[in-house]
């Protein structure tokens, strides 16, 4: 019998398995047959690569291609940089990216700057993402003031991503009122047929 597959979805900054659109999602997909989990990643006011890559790792356990991903903005960069740390013998079977950044803007802090820098600047072995990630769908909106619309062009040249961009949907987040993202759902049955 093959394994159950598993769905692992990552918040982002400032989040919470509870913020969002996160949990609809979880619900709609444990209600497919999927074994959903949502970590509370660590010190979300502050994330730090180590501390949330660790994190990640540990609630994973040993990644099979019966293992996905959805990520919610710093919680892409998480799966990411997640990805390119794998060994040799471990591959996911595909990941679904909400507003995924390489390059920010809209920051409006010292504070919010410093936090983000090692995020932006610290390099991503994006070949050893490709290979690790089986099919990787991204979902950007038209409107986010946070990811320039360059990062649609850097995750499909860098990471052979099929974008899927909304209409007036900002960053996905509370503020922006969205509790509900079908075309997450679409993504991450379509990734995992």
């Amino acid at each position: 019998m093959p394994n159950q597959k598993r769905v692992f979805i990552v918040h982002g900054w400032g989040a919470t398995p509870e913020s969002e659109w996160l949990p609809w999602l979880a619900k709609n997909l444990r209600e497919r047959g999927f074994a959903v989990e949502v970590p509370a990643m660590p010190d979300t006011d502050n994330p730090k690569i180590e501390a949330w890559v660790g994190h990640l790792a540990s609630v994973v356990g040993k990644c099979d291609e019966s293992t996905y991903f959805v990520g919610g903005s710093i919680g892409c960069q998480t799966i990411m940089r997640y990805l390119e740390k794998l060994p040799d013998d471990e591959k996911c079977g595909g990941v679904v990216f909400v507003a995924p950044w390489i390059t920010l803007t809209g920051l409006e802090s010292n504070e919010e700057r410093f936090t983000s820098s090692p995020w932006v600047t610290t390099p991503i072995d994006f070949e050893k993402v490709k290979n690790n990630a089986g099919e990787i769908i991204a979902i950007f909106s038209d409107n986010d003031p946070f990811v320039p619309k360059e990062n649609w062009k850097i995750f499909s040249e860098k990471l052979g991503t099929e974008n899927i961009i909304e209409k007036k949907m900002g960053h996905f987040s509370d503020d922006d009122g969205v509790k509900e993202l079908p075309v997450a759902l679409e993504a991450v049955l379509k990734v995992a047929e």
